[in-house]
């Protein structure tokens, strides 16, 4: 069994056509981060939204040390505030199970 890792989920959503650069804001920051996460993807999705996650040592209920999270985008860029969710990491999905 691996080590317990808690994932830091970041979503937002662009106004209309500034999706590529909400994107772009995104993976700036992700870069920027005082520390690499465990591991980390970009991920986008119909109506210009933008999602972060991000992995990070120790398990969900862990008196954690404050873990880096992307900042809020200027609110002329997003439609809405960003979600922000927290899941502990139970490891890969096997394929065929």
């Amino acid at each position: 069994m691996s080590a317990p890792a808690t994932a830091l989920m970041w979503e937002a959503r662009a106004t209309e056509g500034r999706g590529a650069e909400l994107l772009e804001w995104a993976r700036a920051r992700a870069a920027e981060l005082p520390r690499p996460p465990l591991r980390g993807e970009l991920l986008r999705a119909p109506q210009d939204r933008v999602l972060v996650i991000t992995w990070w040592d120790g398990a969900y209920g862990d008196e954690l040390p404050e873990l880096p999270e992307l900042p809020e985008p200027d609110a002329s860029l997003i439609t809405r505030p960003v979600h922000r969710w927290r899941f502990e990491s139970l490891g890969p999905v096997a394929p065929g199970r």
